[in-house]
């Protein structure tokens, strides 16, 4: 059933709970450990508090290039999770009170997290809460893969959130991989994607849901729709800046030597050439590897247009960014991961996240600007989590019954916001800022 997963999933699910606890709770440590790495080293101004990397070759600011030159050395105790960090608390007086706290929590929640997290999924937390005991026992090594696929997720989702809180900025250095590992993943089974209910019974929740599969996405159509995303996305991850002050020719001509004035576009063009050529050899082989592959890429496009499209209409309405593109890059990440529905849900999710946030991080740190990354990562969280409530008996039914009016519908709505950040500029600007 899982591919080329079954024979490992088997393994895991055979093995003695303690040892699975074990393994669980270092899994955890490490995904903790590489999280902390990625939130200390791969923002724009890294901070040399992280005890895996070499000081000396890291592109820090004057103070802080000042603060690294006085550490001490670190010994190898100094890098094991969690006893590091309170080893670490010798550094205090360089990196300020309390900077060991905040990674110490990660790798701890982390590690806890995990373990809890696949017991929860093993007790159908993501299935049907009517299923009965004989179909959930079939289901455990579905939704033990599941969990392994969405804990790669969530390490990613946390280092993405904490470099957003410090910098409101989310590197492609995390969206990337984590983009291509999901389709990747998705390639080689359509059963890491979350279960939901069809006439037929329980299944992935690939991109025909709730309604029946089309043969038209398993053909030519659906082959030509994924080249056309993956290009897009390729697209957008170049520079793509227009200047019109000189007009159209000036601008199709700076537009074009911006997009291979950095070396980044012979990268971006080799993963591009690279994806064409895996996505034609995943539609030929077909079945079930090209309906991951393109239930993940539909999903990709449907987290990161969303997004997108806000992000267009706020900074036309608003004359000023509305949005920064690594929410893009992110949400296009989770929805490779996830897919479109679950990602239309976490889109509208994230606002109530988002008032416990805002309290939690005003209180901590008197901050009242909170980056929207963090508010779709916690939609997402809580749309995994509750994902029987909102899919199976919320969600799934509204797409059955708007079929094509749901797209009409998403266009209306854009549209409505657009309008309504438009009245909202001009009141201030004739009323406020006057």
């Amino acid at each position: 059933m899982l591919g080329i997963f079954d024979a490992p999933v088997q393994a895991w699910l055979n093995s003695p709970p303690m040892m699975t606890t074990i393994i669980l709770t270092i899994f955890g440590l490490v995904c903790g450990a590489i999280a902390n790495f990625v939130i200390t080293t791969l923002c724009w101004e890294p901070r040399p508090i992280s005890p895996w990397v070499n000081l000396a070759a890291w592109p820090l600011d004057e103070d802080r290039r000042r603060t690294a030159d006085q550490l001490p050395p670190r010994s190898f105790l100094d890098r094991v999770p969690v006893l590091g960090w309170i080893r670490l608390r010798r550094e205090t007086p360089l990196h300020g009170r309390g900077f060991w706290i905040r990674p110490l929590l990660i790798e701890l929640t982390l590690a806890f997290g995990f373990v809890w997290m696949h017991q929860a999924y093993l007790d159908g937390q993501l299935l049907p809460n009517k299923i009965n005991p004989a179909a959930l026992a079939q289901c455990q090594p579905w939704m033990s893969l599941v969990f392994f696929f969405h804990a790669i997720l969530l390490a990613l989702m946390v280092a993405a959130t904490f470099i957003d809180f410090d910098e409101r900025t989310i590197p492609d250095a995390i969206t990337i991989p984590g983009t291509l590992f999901a389709l990747v993943i998705a390639a080689c089974s359509p059963f890491v994607f979350l279960p939901g209910e069809l006439s037929t019974g329980i299944a992935p929740t690939t991109l025909q849901h709730p309604l029946e599969l089309t043969p038209g996405w398993m053909g030519g159509r659906g082959f030509a729709i994924g080249l056309v995303i993956w290009t897009t996305w390729c697209f957008a991850l170049a520079d793509r800046r227009v200047i019109l002050r000189r007009g159209w020719a000036k601008a199709v001509t700076y537009f074009l030597a911006r997009l291979v004035r950095h070396p980044s576009w012979k990268v971006l063009m080799a993963i591009w050439l690279a994806g064409l050529i895996a996505i034609t050899g995943v539609y030929w082989i077909g079945g079930a590897n090209w309906l991951g592959l393109i239930t993940s890429l539909v999903g990709l496009a449907t987290g990161g247009g969303i997004i997108w499209a806000v992000r267009l209409v706020g900074s036309w309405a608003m004359r000023m960014e509305a949005m920064g593109f690594g929410d893009v890059t992110l949400m296009a990440m989770v929805g490779a991961f996830v897919g479109w529905q679950a990602s239309i849900i976490a889109f509208f999710l994230a606002p109530i996240a988002a008032i416990v946030i805002v309290l939690v991080r005003y209180v901590i740190t008197r901050d009242h600007q909170t980056p929207f990354g963090p508010y779709l990562c916690a939609g997402t969280a809580l749309t995994v989590y509750f994902w029987d409530d909102v899919y199976n008996l919320n969600f799934r039914i509204t797409i059955a019954l708007m079929g094509d009016m749901l797209v009409w519908f998403s266009l209306g709505t854009l549209g409505a916001l657009a309008a309504l950040l438009w009245i909202m500029r001009l009141f201030k600007e004739r009323f406020i800022y006057d």
